[in-house]
């Protein structure tokens, strides 16, 4: 690794840990230069990258500050990577503990507008002419699901996982296995599960998500 790409990781981290904030500004470029041990030089081409990723500005007169975006910027960069190195089996694997696992969460707090989400992505998805946008509606009324137990960091690890969805070799996977017969099957266990969470009954529903998920793994994976 190169100086300045490891004095970028280094700041990277700083940022990544909290310790530089929005609006906080960085040291100088001869502090960091001293701190770091390297060249002015590499100083001015790590804080670049940094600039061109849009993670800090620069202020002639005024000094580097850390971007107010730069926050949603790293959370974005932490996603994409994870989905980038995700496979369709560990996905899976986590769908089967979590899916089910937020049941109760969707029950107790799910609304009727989350209610008529779900129905709205059910419509959409049996309304589809593609296979891109059934799955497109499959992965929304999962993500509908999880958005209704009203709960921050499950949603957000839920996108996470829709994320997962939409890389190549998920999608890849799907054009092999998805038969018309087996689109129709998984439209009407959506249905079966929105039903269950409608009726409040949380017993029904986990073990209707839980046969669900099982059936896409005996076809996506052949297991």
């Amino acid at each position: 690794m190169s100086l300045s790409n490891a004095l970028r990781e280094s700041l990277l981290d700083q940022l990544r840990s909290g310790r530089w904030r929005a609006g906080d500004r960085l040291p100088t470029e001869r502090e960091l230069s001293v701190d770091f041990d390297v060249s002015r030089t590499t100083v001015r081409k790590a804080l670049l990258e940094l600039k061109e990723q849009g993670l800090i500005e620069q202020t002639v007169g005024s000094g580097t500050f850390v971007a107010d975006q730069t926050a949603a910027r790293l959370t974005r960069r932490v996603s994409q990577d994870a989905a980038q190195h995700t496979s369709p089996a560990d996905l899976m694997e986590a769908r089967l503990a979590l899916e089910p696992a937020i049941i109760d969460m969707a029950i107790r707090n799910a609304t009727v507008a989350d209610l008529k989400r779900m129905d709205q992505c059910c419509d959409e998805a049996e309304a589809a002419q593609t296979l891109e946008a059934f799955e497109h509606w499959d992965a929304e009324l999962h993500q509908a699901i999880a958005d209704a137990a009203h709960n921050s960091f499950v949603a957000d690890v839920f996108t996470l996982m829709k994320t997962v969805r939409a890389q190549g070799d998920w999608g890849q996977l799907k054009k092999k296995s998805v038969t018309p017969e087996r689109r129709l099957a998984y439209q009407r266990e959506h249905r079966a599960v929105v039903a269950a969470l409608r009726d409040r009954d949380a017993a029904r529903a986990r073990s209707l998500t839980l046969e669900h998920l099982l059936h896409v793994r005996q076809s996506l994976l052949g297991y």
